[in-house]
């Protein structure tokens, strides 16, 4: 399994936009590409392999992007490309429908489709930013018919489902540069899995959907909850349980895997939230009461006792020998 990243800056100004065409074209389909900003084209990408999944991260500025059955008949990987739109907007159609991006949607298209793409930049620096999952078309467990009914439409992730996943991606691409082989494939599993739940959300598949994505789906909500709420006081395993209507003793069950048990797992996760606010040159004069507070401790001495019993010295001390240096 591997992770990489390339910019056009390691090009010549008058070969990047060439460069990026056949990076496309190679780890992506083949496509025609058009842009406005072919005389010094700023764009990035990345790969990380996770064995079961491959996925992809782009930057680039505003483009057209054109997959023509010509090229189809030359090259298809067939796959469903299930993408995260990452900043900026982009517009696609394929198989009569059509669908506006906005920052944050997931969105899915079909290699094995003409399609007409465009990503229109963004807001900040121009750019335009993806994520995109590759899900080999055979290996779904839903029909082709079913799964195309989802093509060139735009997911809001607000909220359930479409939620869980743009979160998972987002930090899976922000990690993967620190993390190892091992750990990359460890994950890939849990992509697919996650990718297919909420394919079967969106198409109300459920029923196709194996026992091991609906657990990992569960499990990585009642994640999303726990970081969501960690200032709450009152998140306790019963608080947690109840929200996702399992009883405690299902809670527990599905955390026997872990390392951490559910009480556990919500005490390390306000202890690592608190001590990333202490190193946080921004939040230097924030008090170091405040942030306990915010990270859901009860008191300000038992902040201090639990930081001190975890990280070796007191929240405070802590934050000043990380700030002097």
């Amino acid at each position: 399994m591997s992770f990489s990243a390339l910019h056009s800056s390691c090009v010549p100004p008058e070969h990047r936009f060439d460069w990026w065409c056949e990076l496309i074209s190679q780890d992506v389909a083949p496509t025609r590409i058009t842009s406005e900003h072919t005389h010094d084209f700023t764009a990035g990408a990345g790969t990380v392999g996770l064995g079961v999944v491959q996925v992809t991260t782009l930057s680039f500025p505003a483009i057209r992007s054109e997959r023509t059955p010509a090229l189809i008949r030359r090259s298809d990987p067939d796959v469903y490309e299930l993408t995260l739109n990452a900043g900026g907007d982009m517009w696609i159609a394929q198989a009569r429908n059509e669908a506006r991006m906005k920052a944050g949607d997931l969105g899915l298209w079909n290699t094995s489709r003409p399609f007409d793409a465009r990503g229109l930049g963004g807001p900040d620096d121009g750019l335009s930013r993806a994520v995109m999952v590759h899900l080999p078309r055979v290996e779904l467990p839903f029909a082709d018919a079913r799964t195309d009914q989802l093509l060139a439409s735009a997911t809001a992730t607000h909220r359930g489902t479409a939620a869980v996943f743009a979160r998972f991606l987002r930090h899976l691409v922000e990690e993967a540069p620190a993390m190892t082989d091992q750990e990359r494939t460890r994950l890939g599993p849990a992509v697919w899995e996650l990718a297919v739940a909420y394919l079967a959300d969106r198409l109300n598949a459920h029923d196709r959907t194996p026992p091991e994505a609906r657990t990992r789906m569960l499990l990585a909500r009642i994640d999303a909850f726990i970081d969501d709420n960690l200032a709450d006081p009152a998140l306790t395993p019963p608080a947690v349980a109840a929200r996702h209507h399992i009883s405690v003793r299902t809670l527990h069950a599905l955390f026997r895997t872990r390392e951490r048990t559910v009480a556990a797992t919500i005490h390390h996760r306000r202890l690592e939230r608190s001590r990333a606010e202490l190193e946080n040159p921004a939040l230097r004069h924030t008090p170091v009461h405040a942030i306990g507070a915010r990270s859901g401790f009860s008191s300000p001495s038992a902040f201090s006792r639990a930081f001190a019993a975890a990280y070796g010295a007191p929240p405070g001390e802590w934050r000043r020998a990380r700030l002097s240096r």
